[in-house]
């Protein structure tokens, strides 16, 4: 592996799956979110990788937070990951996904890179308060078996409004009880910020045994 850009596993090396899971905007790979999806997808047959984009790790470095590099990095650096993996032979069959912002990179470069699923955690279907301003041209015309995990709640795109979307059939979705961006729900609804994780890390299990 190269030193610029340090990866993270979880699971066994001969999984059948190998999947890479990019962070969200705000916070790096070791957040408890991130954590707790690789630690608990990541045995059998699944292999977790995990790794911090440019800025977040020019974060860390520098004791201050900085904001998501643009978007030809952040793809260069998706890239860059997959030809690391693929040089070094450590995955088998190849998903790929994260949560929110790391997803959605993700997601643009899927079909080029020749992967075998995604997988995104609260994908950022439109700026909050924007509904007018979609990401979805692209998810449109993939091919490849997808799973969203969503919000019932997300302002980045609610069950009411991703429901109306009119998604290809490639799109799976998993829709998370009451749960917000991060899959937390409101107290008042019964159900519990874990059990949502739980429940949305069973979903990507049984899709990626399903394929």
């Amino acid at each position: 592996m190269t030193e610029d850009t340090p990866l993270r596993f979880d699971g066994p090396a001969a999984a059948r799956w190998t999947l890479v899971l990019a962070h969200g905007a705000g916070q790096g790979m070791d957040s408890p979110f991130m954590t707790y999806f690789a630690e608990t997808l990541g045995c059998d047959d699944i292999r977790v990788v995990r790794f911090d984009f440019p800025y977040m790790r020019a974060s860390a470095q520098g004791g201050r937070r900085r904001p998501p590099n643009g978007q030809k990095v952040l793809l260069e650096t998706w890239r860059s990951i997959i030809r690391q993996l693929r040089q070094d032979h450590v995955c088998g069959r190849l998903a790929i996904g994260g949560k929110s912002m790391g997803g959605r990179m993700a997601s643009l470069i899927a079909a080029e890179q020749g992967v075998d699923a995604l997988v995104c955690l609260g994908y950022p279907f439109h700026p909050p308060g924007k509904p007018d301003r979609l990401r979805t041209e692209h998810l449109y015309d993939l091919v490849l078996p997808t799973l969203i995990c969503q919000g019932e709640r997300d302002t980045f795109g609610s069950r009411g409004e991703v429901e109306g979307y009119g998604l290809p059939s490639a799109v799976r979705l998993h829709w998370v009880a009451d749960g917000d961006h991060s899959f937390k729900p409101r107290k008042s609804s019964g159900f519990a910020e874990r059990d949502n994780w739980l429940a949305a890390a069973q979903a990507i299990r049984r899709f990626l045994a399903q394929l």
